[in-house]
């Protein structure tokens, strides 16, 4: 399914997407990114384990965690695991990049799964972040679902590998994205 336009107007129809996908491939994981909590509750009910996968501690205001201690409580009483990391396709080598210019390889990843859309490229981030954080098993197929800016608009079917060794994970299907970003 391709999107017309990018952003939070695809959420329910994203989400309706990755759960029907879900249920017919026999997958058990959703991972969702999320900075205010808001996607995350389409997800309530659906019957998978859901993943929520939030920007990393300090990403817009040093010192600040996005997602509101409310909304956290909230999305765990669905049951679902809340997990935060650093950003995995990003990080510290943003730092050293910004301080002293350049690009590194981390970086160039990043950039180059841009090419597919900002969510196909948090996609892959979340899956990487979750599976280095022990949420979801090693070597299973599982769904993420991200979007451009705010808002859900991707979904993906992934196996990912972990962040040492994330040249290995493949994407194996794009369930919805925007047809242009």
């Amino acid at each position: 399914m391709y999107f017309e336009n990018p952003g939070r107007l695809n959420t329910e129809e994203t989400v309706k997407l990755a759960i029907k996908t879900a249920v017919e491939r026999k997958i058990k994981y959703i991972v969702v990114a999320t900075s205010k909590g808001e996607v995350p509750t389409y997800l309530k009910n659906c019957g998978i384990k859901v993943i929520v996968v939030t920007h990393a501690n300090g990403f817009a205001e040093n010192g600040v965690q996005e997602l509101s201690e409310e909304k956290r409580k909230e999305l765990e009483e669905y049951g679902f695991v809340i997990y935060t990391s650093s950003h995995i396709l990003s990080g510290a080598e943003r730092s050293l990049s910004s301080k002293f210019g350049g690009i590194l390889p981390v970086e160039i990843i990043a950039n180059s799964l841009r090419m597919l859309g900002q969510g196909v490229k948090v996609g892959v981030e979340i899956s990487t972040m979750a599976l280095d954080g022990g949420v979801i098993p090693y070597g299973e197929d599982i769904i993420a679902i991200s979007g451009t800016g705010r808002g859900a608009d991707t979904a993906i079917i992934i196996r990912p590998s972990h962040g040492a060794d994330i040249l290995r994970t493949k994407v194996k299907e794009i369930i919805c994205k925007p047809a242009e970003w």
